[in-house]
């Protein structure tokens, strides 16, 4: 992937907290890479959260729960098959 030049202004606090995981922690081998994991699993938390309150609102959704016990009865047959076999 290619890598684009930026510069953000940042406390001394996290610009320490940086190098510390990079030179000491050695989370991760550079602090650029530091910085990319951090962010990258703030975007996976940020997406799972959004993913948990997507499927909290399908609990209560009862046009969803129709269709999920539709497709449940759809394949019945085939899962009391497949149970039958262990």
């Amino acid at each position: 992937m290619a890598k684009m030049k930026r510069t953000y202004n940042l406390s001394s606090t996290t610009v320490g907290l940086v190098r510390h995981l990079a030179e000491e922690a050695k989370v991760a081998p550079t602090q650029d890479a530091v910085v990319e994991r951090a962010i990258q699993a703030l975007a996976r938390r940020v997406r799972d959260e959004e993913h948990t309150r997507q499927f909290a609102s399908c609990a209560l959704d009862p046009e969803f729960q129709r269709e999920l016990e539709e497709i449940a009865a759809d394949f019945e047959a085939d899962d009391r098959a497949s149970w039958a076999l262990g």
